[in-house]
């Protein structure tokens, strides 16, 4: 007789189906392990073995074989040690088999039986909910788990012999309840910004629009402080999004405790980071830090100081908004639509262009420095500004009180919301905005007025203009309007879009 047991094997954010089949046949003790497991299923056999014996429970001497079907699916993973001990426990007859039917199973075991939580628990669920089972999960799971909704059945177990109790009917497990993480504090306020009057225009305009930004300064002038206070101005998160950034979480071990955060992920890897730490990879295919911040914005202070080949391996995540890894025996996919925010010095020494400086090997420093940056993802970025030092006698002389976030954010919103009405009556509601329309849809939302048309023929043919560049001015010149809640592009728009793209052009 075969028992079997339903659980899941991760390919990106997409859980697949996976049958665990388990039989006890006569034949000399050995427990075999079949269905291409690898080094941490295969060990599951002692956890298994050993989280058995501590509830209580002991395997028959016999030949015991479980396969992981289908069968040329690569299963990685500890999650897989639940399911297996599941179906080893009704082929003993420890719990009835029809009680595991209509449930998916996950978890981690330890040697004395409890269950530890195991990733991808919230894709895990939904996958659940959408084959119309319920699901198994260590109790430490159970918070997120509940996320996938209330149709989904939930069982959060603390350990094998309390999921034995609730499964036979002697003690019931209480249905675990989401749980939502709680930041300390607040973000980050654009008014603690002093003068950068400029990058705080620019700042604005790439959050209406969710467009890429690049800051060109000395250090100290402030381009990590305005970048931090992005997230305060950003519009709050719809439920598609958050489902979405939670899922990748789940994925990547994030969730802490199981409880997710309605803030927009802000990542800023290190520019020692690797290839594989940026855009996803790894033995077990992990997402990187652009998955990470999908929906969010992706932070890459020292721009210049990252390794050019990792650099360009973020063009094809930024173009396509999603990141495609390939091996020879798989293939996965993560959503990366993320807003760039780019900051670097403009020379080695960082002082270029400074009044009263003067650099010992003159434009070449300048030159070889910003060249570490390639054109083709140069040509991903929007909005081009330069941020100059902020002297300390601005900061010590009073000033107005610069405009708050709170109030910058509704501008912005009122902005994405126009933006989310047209992109809907033009057939396109998976779209909020301008910078991810795609060409076809932008030249349809704005066709601009022959004043502006004429303006844009000029810089083409000035600053040899590729297409990306143009559509990209568009986008830009479009959010201007939006922000000026008017409906027509005009032409002082197309200009100040092209006021950010020809320092990027000249570059």
């Amino acid at each position: 007789m075969v028992t079997r047991v339903a659980t899941v094997a991760f390919q990106g954010i997409e859980a697949v189906p996976v049958d665990v089949q388990v039989q006890i046949a006569p034949g000399l003790p050995k427990f075999l392990m079949v269905g291409l497991p690898d080094k941490a299923v295969k060990e599951s056999s002692e956890r298994v073995y050993a989280a058995l014996l501590a509830s209580g429970l002991s395997l028959p001497p016999k030949r015991i074989t479980v396969n992981l079907a289908p069968a040329d699916l690569p299963k990685e993973g500890s999650h897989y040690d639940l399911p297996i001990a599941l179906g080893l426990m009704a082929a003993i007859g420890a719990i009835p088999q029809d009680a595991l039917e209509g449930f998916l199973a996950l978890g981690e075991l330890g040697l004395d039986g409890r269950l530890a939580p195991v990733n991808g628990i919230l894709p895990a669920a939904i996958a659940a909910g959408a084959r119309d089972l319920g699901i198994i999960c260590p109790e430490a799971c159970g918070p997120e788990a509940a996320w996938a909704g209330e149709d989904v059945d939930i069982v959060a177990a603390e350990s094998l012999l309390a999921l034995v109790n609730h499964l036979t009917g002697h003690q019931r497990a209480p249905r675990p309840l989401p749980r939502k993480h709680l930041t300390n504090g607040g973000l980050p306020d654009l008014s603690e910004v002093r003068g950068q009057l400029v990058a705080r225009r620019a700042l604005e305009v790439a959050a209406a629009g969710g467009h890429n930004l690049l800051m060109i300064g000395p250090p100290g002038a402030g381009k990590s402080m305005l970048a931090a206070r992005l997230p305060s101005i950003l519009p709050p998160l719809n439920p598609r999004e958050l489902l979405d950034i939670s899922m990748i979480q789940s994925i990547a071990g994030e969730l802490a405790g199981g409880a997710i955060s309605d803030r927009r992920p802000f990542r800023a890897p290190h520019h020692s980071a690797s290839m594989a730490a940026l855009v996803g990879g790894g033995l077990r295919v992990r997402p990187g830090e652009v998955s990470l911040a999908h929906n969010g914005v992706l932070f890459l202070d020292e721009l210049a100081e990252f390794a050019p080949q990792v650099l360009d391996s973020l063009r094809q995540p930024l173009e396509a908004g999603e990141t495609v890894i390939a091996r020879a025996n798989a293939r996965v996919s993560y959503p990366s639509r993320v807003q760039l925010i780019a900051a670097m010095n403009p020379c080695k020494c960082g002082l270029a262009g400074t009044p009263g400086h003067t650099c010992k090997r003159g434009a070449a420093c300048a030159n070889d420095y910003q060249a570490r940056v390639s054109g083709p993802f140069l040509d991903r970025i929007d909005i081009r500004i330069d941020v100059p030092a902020v002297s300390a006698a601005d900061l010590i002389a009073p000033a107005e009180p610069a405009e708050a976030s709170s109030v910058v954010a509704q501008r912005v919103e009122r902005a994405r919301e126009r933006q989310r009405q047209r992109f809907l009556e033009h057939g396109a509601p998976g779209i909020y905005t301008n910078a991810a329309a795609g060409p076809t849809l932008i030249e349809t939302v704005v066709n601009p007025d022959s004043d502006s048309r004429k303006l844009l023929l000029q810089a083409a043919e000035r600053f040899n203009l590729s297409a990306r560049a143009y559509h990209r001015v568009l986008k830009v010149a479009r959010t201007l309007a939006d922000l000026a809640g008017v409906d027509r592009v005009a032409r002082p728009h197309i200009a100040e879009a092209l006021s950010y793209r020809v320092n990027l052009a000249a570059a």
